[in-house]
């Protein structure tokens, strides 16, 4: 329930700042590196002029811009979308095309995984098109498999833009290997029919494609304001602000956003407990996620030390987008989730374990996140208009091409997004213990494990790793019930900070866990990643050959052991906070 203080904040909030932004974005295509320098000085002249003070950063990162991209086949050439850090051949490559059948995205689980092909033909020194899109866990097993570029068929009238490439951010020396060596591009629906009719009819096709690709100095505008009580821990609240063309669904919307939340907060910093970095992020598009990337390695262990939550905006207040369905949490933070939504909209939530996706560049650190996504349009009204799956824009499909324009924008919807992730910002900073329940993540642990103890069978057993989750739960469970007696208590008192600690320690030890393969401080690939990923090979158990079942043993063997030393760091932790005395 929304108190009177939250409401006089929540009230404060009106368009005439954000529709401003938004507006002007509509003369700005932000995908070149100087039309995106020119939106980071309008972010930040916007705050200059309400009095929001912003340091802005000014990271060299690594981006691939298309330029043009064609494919000819015969005398006719076809319009086609160079996707982001493919391989270039602006002189053109010509090669015999095959059909490989994949099937659309029917949903963003789709959308964001393989899209396996149907069978596994012969492409070796081949250019292959295949309907879906230009994915980067596709592009890299048609590389592998010996394919010499990639036409994805979009399912509609528009050829999306998009990055392919499986490397999370400005490459290191472990990524580089995967930077795609491959040319892909995507064309339209109609346009792909007829490529594959050609390629049915045997024929050969020239395909050319044109990138800028490089270090740019990219800005990073942050806005920190400052909490009354515990200054050094925060909140952030963060979002790209380039984008694909205009972009006003993907992400002007939630540029505007952000840049409300920091004029309001900043007006009413007396009332903030903790404090609330907001952060404008470049390189998202051309960058897979670059600039978020490069704050997170740059400013590392300052969130590893003081972050208590990451919040991501992308794509709020768009056209038709009256639900919260499919709505991106971890699992501790849904019932506060929840909550907020429900306090400012009345409706419920529905929630997705996060894609390994968006700007969820912080997993490897350990921060509880919630929301990507937020509004979206309700399933039968997307049947009705007969719409594919997109990755922003609220389901709109002029998501990542150039219908996303004005129109996208819808005021209504736009002002209740930006008064829940408003509330968002302040109900995580003033809490007195940080807000989330890892009794629902260990929930989903046990859950995962059954799952996974029932495809091993007898060839591996779980149960000592059953028993940790059980006992750190049951830690979890006192913890709550003595966080629910400090609730009056001031951030400082030593019960509060072991506790606080505690919650930040079960967010660092089973975030990682749950979302990450990598060591901490590195980054997965943009690939989806299973819960408890280090065990998931146990649901490839009953198909394995005899001979290999000793490699998936030794393999459950170690993540087991992964898993279950970080409970036991977690379970420390809490206790830890349980020996304290509680203030009477």
């Amino acid at each position: 329930m929304i108190s009177s203080a939250e409401q006089a904040i929540l009230d404060a909030v009106n368009l005439d700042t954000p529709w401003e932004l938004i507006e002007r974005f509509t003369t700005l295509k932000r995908e070149d590196p100087e039309d995106v320098k020119q939106a980071a000085a309008l972010i930040a002249e916007r705050l200059a002029q309400h009095g929001v003070p912003v340091d802005i950063h000014h990271p060299e990162l690594f981006l691939s811009i298309p330029r043009s991209a064609s494919v000819t086949i015969g005398d006719t050439t076809l319009f086609a979308k160079a996707m982001a850090m493919s391989a270039v051949f602006p002189e053109g490559l010509s090669a015999p095309l095959v059909y490989q059948p994949s099937g659309y995205a029917l949903d963003a689980d789709d959308l964001f995984s393989r899209q396996a092909a149907v069978d596994e033909m012969d492409v070796r020194g081949k250019i292959v098109v295949s309907e879906g899109f230009g994915m980067p866990g596709k592009v890299s097993d048609l590389e592998r498999r010996g394919a010499l570029a990639v036409i994805a068929i979009n399912p509609g009238k528009r050829a999306h833009w998009g990055v392919c490439t499986t490397i999370w951010g400005s490459p290191d020396l472990y990524d580089l290997p995967r930077k795609p060596g491959v040319a892909v591009v995507n064309v339209n629906a109609e346009d792909g029919q007829r490529l594959i009719e050609w390629a049915r009819a045997g024929g050969e096709v020239t395909l050319k494609t044109d990138l800028n690709e490089g270090w740019f100095e990219s800005p990073v505008p942050v806005v920190t304001i400052p909490g009354t009580e515990d200054t050094e821990k925060f909140v952030l609240l963060h979002g790209h602000y380039d984008s694909w063309d205009y972009g006003i669904g993907d992400n002007a919307v939630g540029d505007a956003t952000l840049l409300e939340i920091a004029r309001v907060l900043w007006a009413n910093r007396d009332n903030l407990r903790r404090s609330v970095k907001i952060a404008w992020w470049p390189g998202h598009s051309t960058g897979r996620y670059a600039g978020s990337t490069w704050y997170s390695d740059a400013f590392g262990l300052e969130l590893d030390e003081h972050c208590i939550a990451q919040v991501n905006c992308d794509s709020p207040g768009c056209r038709w987008a009256t639900e919260y369905q499919d709505v991106s949490l971890m699992p501790e933070t849904e019932r506060f989730a929840a909550e907020l939504i429900r306090d400012v909209t009345g409706k419920e939530l529905r929630a997705e374990r996060p894609h390994q996706a968006g700007d969820y560049s912080f997993n490897n650190i350990g921060l509880s996140g919630y929301f990507m996504l937020l509004s979206t349009m309700p399933d039968e009204l997307r049947a009705e208009k007969d719409y594919y799956a997109v990755g922003g824009c609220g389901g709109n499909i002029a998501w990542h091409t150039e219908d996303d324009l004005l129109e996208i924008a819808d005021r209504d919807i736009l002002l209740k997004d930006i008064r829940i992730y408003l509330l968002a910002a302040m109900r995580t900073a003033n809490s007195t213990v940080i807000p989330f329940d890892f009794t629902l993540t260990l929930d989903d642990f046990r859950v995962t494990v059954e799952r996974y103890q029932a495809a091993a069978g007898d060839h591996f057993s779980f149960e000592p790793l059953r028993a940790e989750i059980a006992r750190l739960r049951s830690a979890v469970v006192q913890l709550g019930a003595q966080a629910d007696s400090l609730k009056d208590q001031p951030l400082n008192s030593a019960s509060v900070r072991a506790i606080n600690e505690a919650q930040m320690c079960l967010a660092r030890q089973l975030v990682r866990v749950n979302f990450t393969r990598e060591a901490a401080f590195f980054h997965d690939p943009a690939e989806s990643i299973p819960p408890l990923p280090d065990l998931a090979v146990a649901e490839d158990l009953p198909h394995a050959s005899p001979e290999r079942i000793g490699f998936y043993r030794t393999h459950l063997m170690r993540g087991q052991n992964r898993v279950m030393a970080a409970l036991r760091e977690a379970h420390t932790a809490v206790e830890r906070a349980l020996a304290l005395p509680v203030p009477g």
